[in-house]
């Protein structure tokens, strides 16, 4: 993808940057997780004390970065600690190392693209930790957050619930050309706006003839944002409330300077049996690029540690 990811994330923001407690343990590379098409390296964080039957959060990082740097200035790790969950660091093969969102191969359920590398490790991880199938969560920043859209289109019978920081929806930034980790300026630039239909349908053709339970799908988007233009917050959440079958325009709930001041927090599809909604956009006023990480948030949208 194009350089101007670099410029833009110099001033990322991520999680607070705290002092944090000494890790109980280090971050280990898997190079024997399966098939892997397109070279994707797999890290893994196994907690000390893991929990019988340990969830598991896949965490995406942006473009410029790496696993490294993500499981360093994400607080994954630490709430890993304290919870017994397992957290999977996808790492990307490309210069720049921004992730494949614009190939068919990418966008297609076992097309053999970065999407199915990350399936795969998921899948590994389940299997060698005994992990608990039905609490498995993606995320991601930036170009990470593209493919937490692209995860959770192509592979939604993996993953209970996503968030999305600062990304785009799924098959946004496809390219006409097939090109692998390519770049798309319409995209970028916020010049898309379509329907909720359209935006659920590009969803589930990534995996076609799937009529299972979907994820649920919390967005993160900053209104100053001019790397992913804050367009792409609405398209995102036109995608999945489409996805489910809301009304985009009709929220269940609204509420402002939630989880922080100036952020307000649309949620469709609260019931009794689901609070927290199935899908939530949080739009931050006077926040670029990225929206920086809300732990405390996460572990609550994935209903994980206090909030299981």
């Amino acid at each position: 993808m194009k350089s101007i990811f670099a410029s833009a994330l110099a001033l990322l923001g991520l999680a607070t940057a705290l002092p944090s407690p000494a890790l109980t343990s280090t971050l280990q590379q898997v190079t024997n997780f399966g098939s892997n098409p397109s070279n994707t390296q797999m890290y893994i964080y196994v907690p000390s004390k893991v929990a019988a039957n340990p969830p598991i959060i896949v965490a995406i990082h942006y473009c410029t970065g790496t696993a490294q740097a993500y499981f360093s200035g994400s607080p994954y790790a630490q709430l890993a600690d304290q919870y017994g969950f397992i957290v999977i660091y996808p790492s990307s093969p490309y210069s720049g190392t921004c992730w494949d969102v614009s190939s068919k191969s990418a966008l297609t359920h076992n097309g053999g693209g970065d999407s199915n590398s990350i399936a795969n490790m998921v899948t590994y991880a389940l299997q060698k930790y005994n992990g608990d199938s039905t609490k498995v969560f993606v995320t991601g920043s930036s170009s990470g957050a593209m493919m937490t859209n692209v995860m959770a289109a192509t592979y939604p019978e993996l993953f209970a619930a996503a968030t999305a920081y600062s990304g785009v929806p799924a098959g946004c930034f496809v390219s006409s050309s097939n090109q692998v980790d390519g770049w798309n300026s319409t995209c970028s630039q916020g010049q898309i706006n379509s329907t909720p239909t359209y935006w659920a349908n590009v969803a589930k053709a990534e995996d076609p003839g799937y009529t299972g339970k979907r994820p649920r799908f919390q967005v993160y988007h900053g209104s100053v944002d001019t790397t992913l233009l804050p367009q792409n917050y609405n398209e995102t959440v036109k995608q999945w409330t489409g996805v489910f079958g809301y009304d985009y325009t009709k929220p269940d709930q609204v509420q402002n300077n939630f989880p922080a001041s100036r952020y307000t927090t649309d949620i469709w599809g609260v019931t009794a049996a689901n609070p927290r909604g199935t899908v939530q956009g949080i739009y931050a006023v006077g926040v670029g690029h990225t929206v920086p990480i809300n732990g405390t948030q996460d572990l609550m949208w994935f209903g994980l540690g206090p909030y299981a």
